[in-house]
């Protein structure tokens, strides 16, 4: 029966804030347990200077917390699902996914209380691909800057003039006791998050059986399906943190309503594809949505 586990987690405030969470589920089913926090500095951490496409992609974020878990260092990882390859190495698997927190991007500002009320020229930091495209479409007279770091190193950047304005993840600020900067949700209606935003994942190696139904204990069956689904759609796609695609799932009188969109690299065009069907299968329903998207339906 073991005892301890090891919980690699990056050393930010919010990794460390979500390595907390799985540990307080870890307690509150098995209070037995001794669980300790094994933080580390992933590659993502160092490298703010280049977007992530043109280092590696966001699997950056993760890889040194996988080779602590193959180097027996640690027991499980945990990571935000959003920042997590569509395909994992082999010999791990993720367990678990908590229940989804806020799934929304929102709209940080010192002077303007939402994108609409930005000016021509005003500029906006973001370093991903989906929300640039956002952007763009919807409000073309704004300039988008490159900002990557830590969510602290992000509104320092705002706060310092060097940006009017950001776009965040609400999922990161809520969690770190931040809501009080956010100055506009922006709705899924009109702006798709990525996949797995919001969401806490539990990754593992995939031979450690014991492990694995404990920490299965943890999943929230909701939020394993509508991730799945959208975690398809990307996979299916090659999705990257080069290309703009954006995928979100709910749960609508017990059947999957999956809506996406893309641009496709070679044509440059912006499709988007959304259905509704069976939970069984959220992984074969996502790729059925994302063939949907490959060919213009």
């Amino acid at each position: 029966m073991r005892n301890d586990i090891r919980i690699a987690t990056r050393q930010s405030p919010l990794a460390l804030w979500q390595a907390e969470a799985v540990k307080a589920q870890l307690l509150h089913h098995s209070p037995e347990l001794r669980v300790t926090l094994v933080p580390l500095v992933t590659h993502g951490d160092i490298i703010l200077d280049r977007s992530l496409s043109k280092v590696g992609g966001k699997g950056l974020f993760v890889k040194e917390l996988e080779h602590a878990l193959f180097e027996g260092n640690a027991d499980i990882a945990v990571h935000s699902m959003k920042d997590v390859p569509m395909h994992l190495p082999d010999g791990l698997a993720i367990a678990a996914i908590l229940s989804r927190g806020s799934v929304e991007d929102v709209f940080v500002s010192q002077h303007y209380t939402s994108l609409k009320d930005m000016p021509a020229g005003a500029r906006v930091g973001t370093s991903s691909a989906r929300r640039k495209l956002l952007l763009q479409k919807n409000y073309p007279h704004i300039e988008c800057v490159d900002v990557r770091g830590n969510v602290a190193t992000r509104l320092d950047k705002c706060f310092s003039g060097h940006v009017d304005g950001l776009i965040l993840a609400a999922a990161g600020l809520e969690r770190l006791n931040l809501s009080n900067h956010i100055q506009e949700y922006l709705h899924p209606d009109d702006w798709l998050p990525a996949p797995g935003q919001g969401a806490i994942g539990v990754e593992l190696r995939s031979d450690d059986t014991e492990l694995k139904n404990l920490i299965g204990r943890l999943n929230h069956q909701e939020s394993w399906e509508t991730v799945t689904a959208e975690r398809a759609i990307s996979r299916a796609l090659n999705g990257g943190c080069g290309v703009p695609l954006a995928a979100y799932a709910v749960i609508e009188d017990n059947r999957l309503w999956l809506r996406a969109w893309w641009e496709n690299p070679t044509t440059g065009q912006y499709l988007f594809s959304q259905a509704k069907g069976s939970r069984d299968f959220p992984d074969i329903f996502g790729e059925k949505v994302a063939e949907n998207l490959r060919s213009g339906r």
